[in-house]
Formats: structure tokens, sequence, C-alpha cells
């Protein structure tokens, strides 16, 4: 079936200030030519200062979600965001198998940009020993690549050393993230289990960050459905992120939204 754009398909749960999770996710897509769709794992009470509530969907419901869409719709891609529990990682891994979906991007979040755990401590080895086995790339922060690899990361050569660790034990190639770091350049790291390539941006000094590592993996999968490769896809990607970054909004008294549609507003 022709479809009239390429479709990308997230995962992940609802951010109810707009500035993460599927909301950034579709605001990301649709900047950037593709058709956004959604399985929501999770509904969250949250604005830019703190998650006050999560509520997570029956994981049989996510499942719903996923065939209504990949069994019409189809995805040229797919992303996951926030998942929440090993039994929405199943069903997930389980889905995404089923269908067949390629170009598979886990943003394995784990905490919020204000401190809620948005991962169950229990799912992290559902989400390494069953997720990454069927994804192209996981996009992991530095806390997030510590926890996948068991290592600590200080400097740059440590993140690869986590790096060809989480690709042992998965077989997925890695995207390690350096806005953790406190460098006056960012530099993530990407390993495909050959070699290394390093993406470095100068670092923004602003807060206004909420939702980074949800827009650069939605950007990625999106990169991907319109039919580039790995290594263009987080180079493409990467640039639309420092952006939006440099664009960002204020939006509440904490930690404010990236300006997904800088493109438009600087007339490109």
């Amino acid at each position: 079936m022709k479809r009239g754009l390429p479709v990308v398909l997230t995962v992940a749960g609802s951010d109810s200030g707009g500035g993460a999770g599927l909301q950034a996710d579709l605001k990301t897509m649709t900047a950037l030519g593709v058709f956004g769709t959604t399985a929501i794992t999770a509904v969250t009470a949250q604005n830019s200062v703190e998650v006050s509530g999560i509520f997570p969907m029956d994981p049989d419901f996510v499942g719903k979600q996923m065939d209504a869409v990949l069994s019409d719709i189809g995805a040229d891609a797919a992303k996951t965001g926030m998942l929440y529990s090993s039994e929405i990682i199943e069903v997930v891994r389980s889905k995404l198998s089923e269908y067949g979906v390629k170009n598979v991007i886990i943003d394995p979040v784990m905490v919020s940009k204000t401190g809620a755990r948005l991962l169950n401590e229990n799912a992290v080895e559902a989400l390494k020993s069953g997720l990454l086995g069927i994804a192209d790339l996981v996009t992991p922060n530095i806390p997030e690549a510590e926890i996948l690899s068991g290592l600590t990361i200080s400097r740059g050569d440590h993140a690869r050393k986590a790096a060809e660790k989480i690709f042992a034990d998965t077989g997925c190639r890695v995207l390690i993230k350096g806005g953790h770091s406190t460098e006056k350049y960012v530099e993530d790291v990407l390993y495909d289990g050959s070699g290394f390539r390093e993406f470095v941006e100068l670092r923004i000094d602003t807060k206004n960050t909420h939702g980074t590592g949800d827009t650069y993996s939605s950007a990625i999968a999106s990169f991907l459905a319109l039919g580039n490769d790995i290594v263009s896809s987080v180079s493409m990607a990467r640039e639309y992120l420092q952006g939006a970054i440099m664009n960002s909004l204020v939006m509440g008294s904490g930690f404010g939204s990236l300006n997904h549609g800088w493109r438009n507003k600087n007339g490109k």
C-alpha cells in the first residue's frame, strides 16, 4: 500500500505539559515531514516542575493500540519512549516482531527531567534482554548508559567502553548522548559494533531542555523513515535538535520546552 507520507509509530507516555513524551514525538515528526501514529503506554500528570502522577496503561491495551495501527497503516519506523514496566516491554517487543517493523529506535527512558522514575527498576533487564535484541539503535543518556552497561562514565573513553559493552550484551547499535556531561561541547558517541562516530555540538546555556531525548530519538526515526541510513539520520537529527534547543521556549517556571517548529520559524 502506498501511503501519503512515511509513517513513524511512537510507543510512549503522554506528557500533559506538552514538552516531552508522545507530544514531543508528534511535533518532531510533523516538523520533519512524516506521519506520526501512537500507542500510549502511560498517562502522566506533569508540567515543567514535576511529575505529580502516573497512570500506566494495561499491557494488553498497549498491544491493541499497536495492532490497530500496524495492521492497517503500518510503519516505516518506530520509536519507544516511556515503557514503565516489564509487562509493557514484552508486549511491545512481541508486536514489533509480529509485524516485522524495521528501523526501531529505543529511547530507554528511565527518569524524568524533574527526577520522577519512569521505568520500574525490575524492568531494566527486560529492556536489555528482550527489546534491545530486536532494535536497530538504542539512545541512552549517560546515566542510562551506566545502568545498561554497569560501567561508570566520567570521560569520553568511558562512553566508548560502555557502548561496546551494551552492544556486546544486546547486539544493538548504541548512541550515547553527552548532554549530562559538563564539557563545553556535547559529544554523542555512535557505535555500530565495528567502529565509532562522534557528533559534536556546542553546549547551549539554557534550562529549557524538557523533552530533548524524546525529540532526538523521534528525529532519528523520522529520518530513517524518509530513507536515510543510521549515520546520516543521527547527523541530521542532531542538527535539528541543536536548532530546537537554540530556539527553546520558556514554558512554566521549571524546565522549559524545545521549539520543535524552529525551522519553519526561520523560513527553512
